[in-house]
């Protein structure tokens, strides 16, 4: 029988752990260094040109294949894979609650994240969530051309991997303005995740706008199981 329930697409980074585990800034020295040796360059042009690729493309490996012709897999070696996330990230009781309470009868929980593969298998398993969620898609670091939210073609292949066809059946959350306004554009039922303290866009970029995944069960009742 055909599998006919909505897909809840989850970000990973900052989205599924907040942003003070500052799991980004050790991400952030590690792609530095790399741009230094690999590129010979000082730490100030390092971060000038990281920065650039992230803003152009959505992803600084993807600047490094397009004019550097590295190895994005030695890359995510040492970048993403030796992230020290043992001594950051550990097991989520109140996430892992929250995702229990969705009803896989009524919606298929899935996992969208940039990183690669490996990336988000570690960080969900670190958290103690990764077997509530039916799949996962990622940016394929080895695959040209790379693909990675926002573009609309990884948008389109998150849906053929979980076997969704249809967008009102799409619902997403992510602390990423940029990927929220994207999804929304195509149709997808969207959430931005602000954290508490951080200033909220000017312009909003989706209709729904929250402060805590906790808040995903009053937008979204029809979801979780009724007691």
């Amino acid at each position: 029988m055909a599998d006919s329930r909505p897909v809840f697409f989850f970000d990973i980074d900052n989205c599924l752990y907040p942003k003070s585990k500052r799991v980004h800034d050790h991400m952030t020295i590690l792609i530095d260094k790399y741009f230094m040796k690999h590129l010979e360059l000082d730490q100030k042009e390092a971060d000038r040109l990281h920065q650039e690729y992230y803003k152009t493309y959505g992803l600084a490996i993807e600047g490094l294949v397009r004019h550097h012709q590295i190895d994005p897999l030695e890359y995510n070696r040492q970048v993403d894979d030796a992230l020290p996330l043992d001594d950051i990230l550990s097991y989520d009781p109140q996430l892992r609650k929250l995702l229990e309470d969705m009803d896989p009868k009524k919606v298929k929980l899935w996992l969208f994240t940039n990183a690669y593969v490996t990336h988000g298998e570690r960080v969900t398993k670190l958290l103690g969530i990764r077997d509530l969620f039916e799949g996962l898609t990622f940016c394929d670091y080895a695959k040209r051309p790379m693909l990675c939210k926002p573009h609309p073609e990884m948008f389109a292949k998150a849906m053929e991997e979980a076997g969704v066809k249809e967008m009102k059946d799409c619902y997403f959350v992510d602390d990423s303005a940029l990927n929220c306004g994207k999804a929304e554009e195509i149709g997808w039922t969207v959430t931005h995740l602000v954290e508490e303290g951080d200033p909220l866009p000017v312009k909003k970029p989706c209709k729904n706008q929250i402060r805590h995944l906790e808040e995903l069960r009053t937008l979204f009742p029809q979801f979780f199981r009724t007691s």
